[in-house]
């Protein structure tokens, strides 16, 4: 079930918020930029870099996801790791806001998010 009209203002306002804080400086914005996408009850967050062997083509990597299960009320939040599968984010496999999981990839205690 999509998200609601409430809760996706909500997820806006906290993407661009993380977006604010975490996006890096305008003028390397062309060699790495970072973003977030809403996919129905999933919220994305990816680099986009250019293509390693044709630079004007740009790609991009998914860095970390969460789902909002509604059954619990919860985000479950997810990282990209090696093998390009997600895997649940052990050290703090749920919170209850979509701010909480934007705070958590920001601060990206284990290096699990940006290395």
């Amino acid at each position: 079930m999509a998200l609601s009209e409430f809760e996706i203002k909500k997820v806006e306002k906290a993407g661009n918020a993380f977006l604010e804080k975490r996006r890096p400086p305008v003028h390397i914005r062309k060699q790495l930029d970072l973003n977030w996408r809403l996919e129905n009850q999933s919220v994305y967050i990816y680099e986009t870099r250019p293509v390693w062997n044709n630079p004007s083509e740009y790609q991009d990597l998914d860095i970390a996801k969460t789902t909002f299960i509604r059954t619990q009320g919860k985000w479950k939040i997810f990282w990209m790791r090696q093998d390009l599968k997600w895997h649940g984010y052990e050290p703090n496999l749920h919170v209850k806001s979509i701010e909480e999981f934007f705070s958590v990839v920001d601060q990206d205690q284990y290096a699990c998010f940006f290395g």
